[in-house]
C-alpha cells in the first residue's frame, strides 16, 4: 500500500544536483463544489506519481501525475456525471531565481501535495461537468430530459408578447 501523505520533505531524498526520484504515494482529494453542487472525487485516496530532479543551486524541478473522477450531477441534465481526468502537472523551484521560479507548493524543502494536486485538478476541469460529451440538458419549457426524450419532442411557439394589444383589435 503507497503511504499517504499531504505534505512531503524533498530533503529527505538527499539528491545530489542532476539526481532524480520516482515516489508513489496516495492523497485524499477533498470534494469539490461547482455551481452549488458537490462533486466527490474518487478514488479516495487517490494514488500520486511524484517525479523529483534535483537542479543546481538547490533547486527541485517536480512533476505530479494521478488520475482521477469526479462524481456527481451533470451540469445540463442533473443525470449522475462521473468525468475521468489524466493529470500532469510540473512544478519548478529555484530559491534566488525571482517570483517565476519559486513555486507556491514549495516551503523550506518541503511540498504541500495537497494544495498541489487539489489546484492541479481544479485547473484541468472543464467549464461544466457533463455526464457525456453530446448531452444535450433538459428542455427549456417542460423540464424534460432531451437524452431521452425522442427527436419530435418540441412545443408550439408562444406568439411574441410585444404583439399581444394588436391580437385585442376588432375589426
Amino acid at each position: 500500500m503507497r503511504p499517504r501523505a499531504d505534505t512531503f520533505d524533498l530533503a529527505a531524498l538527499r539528491l545530489g544536483a542532476g539526481e532524480g526520484r520516482t515516489i508513489e504515494l496516495s492523497q485524499a482529494l477533498e470534494p469539490f463544489e461547482l455551481g452549488g453542487q458537490r462533486y466527490a472525487v474518487t478514488p479516495d485516496p487517490a494514488s500520486l506519481r511524484l517525479d523529483v530532479s534535483r537542479t543546481t543551486h538547490g533547486g527541485w524541478a517536480l512533476r505530479l501525475r494521478f488520475e482521477a473522477t469526479l462524481e456527481g450531477p451533470c451540469m445540463r441534465c442533473l443525470e449522475p456525471a462521473a468525468p475521468r481526468f489524466a493529470i500532469d502537472a510540473r512544478e519548478f523551484d529555484q530559491p534566488g531565481g525571482g517570483e517565476e521560479l519559486e513555486s507556491p507548493y514549495v516551503v523550506e524543502q518541503e511540498i504541500d501535495l495537497a494544495a498541489w494536486s487539489r489546484d492541479a485538478l481544479a485547473l484541468a476541469l472543464p467549464t461544466q461537468l457533463l455526464c457525456r460529451v453530446d448531452c444535450a440538458g433538459l428542455c427549456p419549457v417542460c423540464g424534460e430530459n432531451l437524452n431521452q426524450a425522442g427527436p419530435d419532442h418540441g412545443h408550439e411557439a408562444e406568439p411574441d408578447p410585444r404583439w399581444a394589444k394588436l391580437r385585442e383589435l376588432e375589426l
